[in-house]
């Protein structure tokens, strides 16, 4: 009977190969649940058979000067007037405001075609949108779509925010006030994309954001493919030539659930890919906050960066994580937990595997109380970190395990398994977390 069952499977196995029919997905999230076979796809959005609008063919001059804002989402407004299409910037620089897409607009920049962002504030509306965990009156991106769903973003152009002249103004500022904050100094981002589904960003450019280069703000079912982002770590101001352009967060995640971050160069002054969901004391009770749910970044290179992957500053829940096959050139931290002291956090169900590189801490988990504001309330829940996977880590550190408790939050249910790491500081100490399991942990060439 065992014989004929085995025989029927592989009798099986073989008719669905030879249909073309694929094997489901058993991969699973941390938390035990099925990884849908969405994750698993990253071939490429083919927009050649839309109708395209080349943006020279409409008056827009690609060897003009100045700002082309206008001239721009005019080709814009007429591709979603005549039923949508792609908007493709060719080759030569298109320097402008923010532009809004519509239902059915794409953006594609070819080869050599730059959409440059102006370096005046004054070019960007002030529209109400999502910043550092609020809504809020604040300016547009260069690139902004709003409930466009199956958007898309292709290159292999540049979307250059020019930020240099945003930069130096920051730091002027910070410099003048050390307790600046990030919204005072008037910025826009290089992309906003909201309240949208099926986006894909692909095999572009992203670079010099004068504030975050990419933000996504209740969106599902995003993938980032093979795309450049960056910004530079070091000499944008004389007035301190170690200073870099500041805040420019690769990819801000903000109430997304369903995204996929493959084969991505990330190089940035601040945190690569970064899970926000709103901050404050009640927080939790504001209907525009939100969870984070089901992200993969995966197959990624990181030059320099504060953190790889960072929960935090501005998140509330964040469930189902995973950072794996990644190359670790210069990061700060890999994996950067902040705990907010005025705010009711969870993070749970993170996995961090099959890391190779070079850090300075490794995992951080410590309170970040930069602009906090805590108020008094008496059911103010517990912040928790649990069920957080470390494996398969190859890395050389300056301190893998960077973790501080706090009576604000609670860390249980960490796990270390096959990591094989040199390491300065050399603090590892698995009593610090509630049920900690360790297995096969090689630190400085002692198995602990």
């Amino acid at each position: 009977m065992r014989k004929t069952m085995m025989v029927c499977l592989v009798m099986l196995m073989a008719w669905t190969t030879a249909m073309g029919i694929k094997k489901p997905n058993t991969e699973r999230w941390p938390d035990g649940a099925e990884i849908d076979a969405w994750f698993s796809d990253t071939s490429r959005v083919d927009v050649s058979g839309l109708k395209h609008y080349v943006v020279t063919d409409y008056g827009v001059d690609p060897w003009c000067d100045g700002v082309q804002t206008k001239a721009l989402q005019a080709v814009i407004d007429k591709c979603a007037a005549e039923g949508g299409g792609v908007v493709v910037i060719p080759r030569g620089t298109f320097l402008s405001g923010s532009l809004f897409f519509k239902p059915k607009t794409h953006l594609k920049i070819e080869e050599g075609g730059e959409l440059k962002g102006s370096d005046r504030i004054r070019d960007f509306k002030l529209v109400k949108t999502r910043m550092e965990g609020q809504t809020l009156t604040y300016f547009a991106a260069l690139v902004n779509a709003d409930g466009v769903d199956g958007f898309t973003i292709t290159g292999p152009g540049t979307i250059n925010g020019n930020g240099q002249k945003y930069w130096e103004e920051f730091w002027i500022r910070r410099k003048y006030n050390p307790q600046c904050t990030n919204l005072e100094a008037m910025r826009p981002r290089n992309v906003y994309i909201s309240n949208s589904r099926n986006v894909t960003v692909q095999d572009v450019k992203i670079i010099n954001s004068p504030f975050w280069t990419n933000h996504l703000y209740r969106c599902e079912y995003v993938r980032y493919l093979g795309c450049y982002i960056y910004a530079p770590t070091e000499n944008v101001t004389p007035v301190d030539p170690k200073r870099g352009g500041p805040s420019t967060d690769a990819i801000d995640l903000d109430v997304c659930q369903n995204v996929l971050i493959h084969g991505c160069y990330m190089h940035v002054n601040d945190d690569a890919v970064v899970l926000k969901g709103g901050k404050g004391t009640w927080a939790d009770k504001n209907p525009d906050n939100g969870p984070c749910r089901n992200i993969i970044i995966e197959d990624c290179t990181y030059g320099k960066v504060h953190g790889c992957l960072t929960l935090g500053s501005e998140s509330l829940d964040d469930h189902n994580i995973i950072l794996r096959r990644i190359d670790v050139k210069a990061a700060t931290r890999v994996l950067w937990l902040k705990m907010r002291p005025d705010t009711p956090q969870h993070y749970e169900y993170v996995k961090v595997e099959d890391i190779k590189g070079q850090c300075g801490s490794f995992l951080v988990v410590r309170p970040w109380t930069q602009f906090f504001k805590p108020e008094d309330r008496e059911d103010m829940p517990l912040s928790q970190c649990n069920n957080i996977y470390i494996r398969n880590i190859n890395m050389k550190t300056k301190n893998f395990f960077d973790v501080g408790t706090s009576d604000k939050y609670r860390l249980v249910d960490f796990s270390f398994e096959n990591v094989d790491v040199t390491d300065e500081k050399n603090a590892f100490d698995s009593t610090v977390i509630e049920r900690t399991k360790v297995k096969n942990v090689v630190i400085n060439g002692t198995n602990r």
